[in-house]
């Protein structure tokens, strides 16, 4: 249990899939944590105010600016705020870079974002298709009876392989029949993971050439991403341990502000 008498600021990343929420003071993160957001925002909210008090931060004195999806759910934010701003200022947090571009692979939505001088100079959303997004790993990895993470990690084995649905639902169909024809699961996994960084890396056309990019989302922890992001870039693409709670460290720094 933690003992914070000092007031504190949170920041609450409300995604479609999952919530990120982080304690800071001064400028330092104290706490850092996620949750599955459920079925219900405003549930999901009240459990990271739950989880919250039991790790012994107290609410009678705080600020709280809220983000992402479900962000006008939480009822004791003092403000909420896009998360196109929000994980543009907690990328400037956690790469001290002010002219970088973020790509944030989300459960919904691909976030392309520049910023020149600490500021926002364009972005681009996908939040129409779930292509490239996390959402379509998730859905191609139960297809295949893995979790994400090893999906990815076997892809690097793979080879070869296409997919050429865009579409979550015909894809699936897709992956689902080259399974059925003995194409080697590694080859299959490969062609998964081509996709969603090629779908990534045509979003990427604002990009300058000389800019340092970054990877945030719930992808970041996954090498292989990195890589084939990477080479498809023709540069390093880079991240931070932290670097899934990009939006809700921008939030709660500008929740100390």
């Amino acid at each position: 249990m933690l003992e914070v008498k000092a007031r504190i600021s949170f920041g609450l990343d409300l995604g479609s899939t999952s919530t990120k929420y982080v304690a800071m003071q001064d400028g330092k993160i104290l706490y850092k944590h996620r949750l599955p957001t459920g079925w219900s925002s405003k549930e999901a909210s009240l459990n990271v105010k739950e989880d919250l008090i039991k790790n012994g931060f107290s609410f009678d004195d705080f600020r709280c600016v809220s983000t992402g999806y479900g962000r006008v759910s939480v009822d004791y934010a003092n403000k909420n705020i896009t998360e196109i701003t929000c994980h543009a200022k907690g990328a400037e947090y956690l790469f001290n870079e002010r002219e970088v571009a973020i790509i944030d692979i989300g459960g919904q939505d691909t976030k392309i974002i520049v910023l020149e001088d600490g500021q926002v100079k364009d972005f681009i959303m996908n939040d129409k298709c779930s292509a490239g997004t996390g959402r379509f790993l998730e859905v191609m990895a139960n297809a295949m009876g893995y979790d994400p993470a090893s999906l990815c990690e076997l892809a690097r084995k793979g080879k070869g392989v296409k997919i050429s649905s865009m579409c979550t639902v015909f894809a699936e169909s897709e992956v689902i029949g080259l399974a059925g024809a003995g194409t080697p699961k590694e080859d299959i996994a490969f062609g998964i993971v081509e996709s969603i960084t090629e779908k990534v890396v045509s979003q990427c056309r604002n990009v300058p050439e000389d800019f340092k990019v970054f990877l945030t989302g719930g992808l970041c922890g996954c090498p292989y991403i990195l890589e084939s992001l990477s080479n498809k870039l023709g540069r390093k693409v880079e991240t931070h341990e932290a670097a899934m709670y990009a939006g809700a460290i921008g939030a709660a720094v500008f929740a100390e502000k």
